[in-house]
């Protein structure tokens, strides 16, 4: 039995080396925004749209990642879409000019959609082979190694302005995750099973009958992605202003203000880390129901309080609350096979991307407080979409002799 465990938590801090990479490589280039507008002289409003392009490419990436996880599988698409995302990096350090910046970052949303799909579709394999719940702690490290490069950034940037030493010092923690990660992946059993059984090629015709019937989206399929959608419009979102939202609206001192940030991420972190308790003893469905309800009660109610306790007191609602909803939508939509994976993945990269310029634009028309309503009202969507599903139940303890076998 130690032996197994042993097994369970190496495969668990590779996948978590993924989780990480992403959250790093996102973190690098998102952090140096203000350089990328001073370099290429760009005005709020193109800053806007090089936000939005990124999300418009994980968006459009459904077809390609449903494509590519089927031809792949999930080990070897984790790795390709991995150095094409440290590529990207080193590219848009380089970026000439305003278009070639957008399509950089348009390949960044695409890329960062298969590594998505291709990250989850690991996590819940390892749910699934050890009859244990991992998905929370796996997505807490993405927010980890968000923090990590924030302080990456930090550094760099008080020893020099310039992003191509910054882009090329976080290439090389980019490259070193992925060394970790790619021994004790789990293998790609999708293509192997077809390797090992050619005569399922000759059932031609039923294949392609299984396509087509992949092609559209089912009902489960739709409720997962609106409800990863909006989970993602909240967690974008809070995060990129709730600063803001403290200086300008609940008249927080400079000094006070980015306090917001760390109060989400830091009830977030924490959440994840015993996310997996919760799932096990409660199930998911009860896990993103009510922590989707609590964080939009709770921010509402912040909102219409005021004031800065007020505010602090519901950002800390919503990053308890939502803490597990995107781990258990991607366990949910796993269940279902690799084109609904791919599709709430793309939609959930889509919300995390694109979520903070509808605020914006929400903020623009009415006020920063009816924008940040909105995300509250996001995440009551969250709770009542997810009424609509039915839950398919955790993952079963896996025997001994079975685990034993695995080894």
């Amino acid at each position: 039995m130690p032996r197994v465990l042993d097994e369970f938590r190496r495969t668990q801090l590779a996948i978590a080396a993924l989780f990480c990479f992403l959250g790093f490589q996102y973190a690098s280039w998102a952090s140096r925004i203000p350089a990328l507008k001073s370099r290429l002289d760009l005005n709020a409003g193109e800053v806007g749209l090089l936000l939005m392009v990124t999300g418009a490419g994980a968006a459009a990436s459904f077809p390609l990642v449903a494509h590519l996880m089927k031809r792949l599988g999930a080990r070897r698409l984790a790795l390709a879409s991995g150095l094409c995302l440290i590529a990207i990096l080193l590219a848009l350090s380089a970026a000439p000019d305003y278009p070639v910046a957008l399509l950089i970052l348009c390949a960044d949303g695409v890329a960062v959609g298969c590594l998505n799909v291709a990250m989850n579709a690991q996590g819940a394999a390892l749910e699934k082979a050890h009859g244990r719940t991992a998905m929370t702690q796996l997505h807490a490290t993405f927010s980890g190694g968000a923090f990590l490069a924030a302080l990456v950034s930090s550094g760099m940037t008080s020893l020099t302005s310039g992003l191509a030493p910054h882009f090329a010092a976080a290439s090389v923690v980019l490259l070193l995750l992925l060394a970790c990660a790619r021994p004790r992946l789990l293998p790609d059993d999708a293509k192997d099973a077809k390797d090992e059984q050619p005569a399922q090629q000759a059932d031609e015709q039923k294949g392609a009958k299984k396509r087509r019937s992949l092609t559209m989206p089912s009902q489960v399929m739709l409720w997962l992605g609106v409800a990863m959608a909006f989970a993602e419009v909240v967690e974008g979102s809070m995060n990129d202003w709730s600063a803001l939202y403290l200086k300008d609206v609940a008249d927080a001192s400079s000094q006070v203000a980015p306090l917001g940030i760390a109060v989400i991420s830091g009830t977030m972190v924490v959440a994840r880390l015993v996310g997996d308790s919760w799932r096990s003893r409660w199930g998911d469905a009860r896990v993103v129901r009510i922590g989707s309800a609590v964080a939009g009660t709770g921010l509402a109610l912040a909102l219409l309080a005021g004031g800065v306790v007020p505010a602090l007191i519901g950002f800390a609602c919503v990053g308890l609350g939502v803490s597990a909803v995107a781990p258990c939508l991607y366990v949910a939509a796993a269940a279902e096979g690799p084109d609904a994976l791919s599709l709430i993945a793309s939609m959930g990269t889509t919300g995390l991307l694109a979520g903070p310029a509808l605020i914006g634009f929400v903020a623009s028309v009415g006020s920063l407080a009816w924008g940040m309503g909105v995300v509250a009202a996001s995440a009551v969507v969250v709770s009542l979409c997810t009424t609509r599903l039915r839950w398919k139940a955790g993952p079963e303890p896996v025997a001994p002799a079975a685990e034993q076998r695995a080894v």
